[in-house]
């Protein structure tokens, strides 16, 4: 008897610690089998940048290519400067020389506000169309301006005139043989003259003459002169 009980006691020893151990495992701290990843930010990739890229220029018209063109280079005309302040009280004389015929006129034609008869005609004689020895009456306001131009450019030598007034048949022959001559030219009715200041360019010629704002304006460069008239205001 006293075998069993010694016998039950050890078996109740070693079942408890088995329990024990049992309760004593599954209480401890679980770790976790699987891990738990975190989640990566989304990066938003930026855009490509693109190259900058110019505004398209516009192309130039080659009507205005070739008008400014015409007398070498590419720089248009400049504006005309600001208006003059015109002298309008002193005696006006005109010196001139003809460039064809060599001949040679100083005359004041207008003084003691008025325009000088005498002096209109020997002007008219001198400005006629040497080929045709004919003459016309010049406008007088045509002296005017060519006057008002040389005090504007600061010139007050001999004025060199190239051409003045041309009879019709004279002008037709020109326009026949030269693209530069109007059918209807301003020389026909005696209002116009194509002049050269001797040591002026023709540049600071037509600048001068255009501030005048008093009629036309003809600019050629290569031939050296400006073209003067007393027609509608505009210029080439």
């Amino acid at each position: 008897m006293r075998s069993f009980v010694l016998g039950l006691a050890v078996a109740l020893v070693f079942t408890g610690t088995s329990v024990a151990q049992t309760t004593s495992r599954n209480t401890g701290t679980i770790k976790p089998t699987t891990k738990i990843q975190a989640k990566k930010p989304v990066v938003q990739k930026a855009a490509p940048r693109r190259s900058a890229q110019r505004p398209p220029q516009k192309a130039i018209p080659q009507k205005a290519v070739r008008a400014a063109g015409r007398y070498g280079g590419f720089n248009l005309s400049a504006p005309p400067p600001p208006p003059p302040v015109l002298d309008t009280t002193s005696p006006r004389t005109l010196s001139l020389v003809n460039a064809n015929t060599g001949e040679t006129l100083s005359v004041t034609y207008w003084s003691s506000g008025s325009y000088q008869r005498a002096a209109l005609d020997k002007l008219n004689h001198f400005l006629r169309d040497w080929r045709e020895n004919e003459q016309t009456e010049m406008d007088p306001l045509l002296f005017d301006v060519l006057w008002h131009t040389m005090n504007t450019a600061g010139f007050s030598g001999t004025v060199e005139v190239l051409s003045a007034f041309r009879s019709p048949t004279t002008n037709a022959w020109l326009a026949s043989v030269s693209r530069g001559v109007a059918s209807d030219s301003q020389h026909i009715n005696g209002n116009a003259m194509d002049v050269v200041f001797p040591g002026v360019s023709a540049y600071q010629i037509r600048q001068a003459a255009r501030s005048l704002n008093m009629g036309g304006v003809g600019f050629y460069p290569r031939s050296g002169f400006v073209h003067l008239d007393t027609g509608p205001v505009r210029y080439w």
